[in-house]
């Protein structure tokens, strides 16, 4: 299974980022939630700092583009083999950041893509 890091982690059950958690854990993939609030989502403890994390296959993204430009140094060091953009946080410079770093990049739905056996 992928591990994936969800950055932009919630444990708000209205927030997409938190239903992506629900359905990765589902689906048996290790989740890595990363946000700014404290919480937990499904056992795990939100990370709220920028701690490396070894091995993620997956990072799907949960912030938006104004609020991205923090996070790109931690998300390069972290190379993750991918990287999801989920709706409403497409970022052509962390796109193309990201395949200057040979990290894949889509601009798709996690959900959908769980849902659809395409994960």
């Amino acid at each position: 299974m992928k591990k994936t890091l969800i950055l932009g982690a919630s444990s708000n059950p209205d927030r997409y980022a938190y239903i992506a958690a629900k359905d990765l854990t589902k689906y048996q993939h290790e989740i890595v939630p990363v946000g700014i609030k404290k919480g937990e989502v499904f056992g795990k403890e939100i990370i709220t700092d920028k701690s490396p994390i070894e091995a993620v296959d997956t990072l799907t993204l949960y912030i938006g583009p104004k609020n991205q430009p923090e996070w790109y140094d931690y998300i390069l060091q972290i190379a993750p083999k991918r990287i999801i953009f989920n709706p409403g946080t497409e970022n052509q410079e962390l796109a193309q950041l990201a395949q200057q770093n040979n990290i894949e990049t889509l601009e798709a739905c996690t959900l959908v893509m769980l849902a659809t056996g395409q994960y």
